[in-house]
């Protein structure tokens, strides 16, 4: 935020008006899925390559894993909370 405003390019505001806070479930649960998903691609990384496996290429499917299943568990907590 600092170099942002550093640079011009914000005024010091956050966010926007309209958008919504993060919730504190919405961290939770995105914190569990990004282990367990990243747990769970290497695990299929494991199986898919068997030998074959490099630690980048284990590293790169887990960091995938915790994105996209970190990402996808928030917006499903955002989508069906009733707040």
């Amino acid at each position: 935020m600092a170099l942002r405003q550093s640079l011009g390019w914000s005024e010091g505001e956050v966010m926007r008006p309209e958008s919504k806070p993060c919730s504190r479930l919405m961290r939770q649960t995105a914190g569990i899925f990004s282990v367990g998903g990243a747990l769970a691609f290497w695990v299929l990384c494991r199986l898919h390559y068997g030998p074959r496996i490099t630690v980048p290429r284990s590293l790169r499917w887990a960091s995938c894993g915790a994105i996209s299943t970190s990402s996808t568990s928030a917006l499903l907590v955002r989508l069906f909370s009733p707040e």
